[in-house]
């Protein structure tokens, strides 16, 4: 048997790594180990990967998470400028402690975001701003309810939580990296890397 392999091993190395020696051509160099005392020819082929097809269940995972995947790509910039923006607002009404000042520095701020994300939010589906609510609580630890309800008051905020439930979403979101956020996470950060962020 063993002898059988090694001549089958030959003719295929012929083929696929024989190389003949200038001016000698009746020898033959070809690739070879030693295997339990047995000198052979060797040659590695190529991987090759073979997949089985997808159960139902991982059709549907697998659909859900590229839905959240892509959701994250679009809203990951927006939700990091903003985040940037609510964390300089917060810095700055720190020393601010007029109410007419800082009514008047919130609504040059406001003009600020709307002139600036207006339209491009426009263009998000529902479940795409519930992803991007999330990430802005990520990024400010601070639920988008809190932030209207700092910045617009509590009736404000209790209007548009209210929009928000008749769209089935909240207002009141919060992000769990470690527990249901935990594969939104995982994206965030390979998201992150590519703009060449840190978080």
């Amino acid at each position: 048997m063993r002898k059988l392999f090694f001549i089958l091993s030959f003719f295929l190395s012929k083929g696929l790594f024989a190389q003949s020696l200038p001016g000698n051509h009746d020898t033959l160099v070809v690739p070879y180990i030693v295997y339990a005392g047995d000198t052979m020819t060797y040659g590695q082929l190529e991987m090759v990967y073979v997949f089985g097809k997808m159960s139902e269940a991982q059709k549907r995972a697998f659909k859900k998470w590229t839905r959240l995947r892509n959701a994250v790509y679009i809203t990951y910039p927006y939700a990091k400028k903003a985040g940037r923006i609510i964390n300089e607002v917060n810095l700055h009404l720190l020393s601010v402690t007029e109410q007419h000042q800082r009514k008047q520095y919130l609504s040059s701020r406001e003009k600020e975001l709307k002139k600036e994300f207006t339209t491009p939010l426009t263009d998000l589906s529902v479940y795409q701003g519930k992803i991007l609510m999330k990430l802005i609580n990520r990024e400010t630890s601070n639920t988008c309810y809190e932030l209207v309800k700092e910045y617009r008051g509590g009736f404000s905020a209790h209007f548009w939580q209210t929009l928000a439930w008749v769209f089935g979403g909240s207002l009141k979101q919060y992000y769990d990296p470690s527990g249901e956020d935990a594969e939104m996470e995982r994206i965030v950060k390979e998201v992150a890397r590519m703009y060449g962020h840190t978080s």
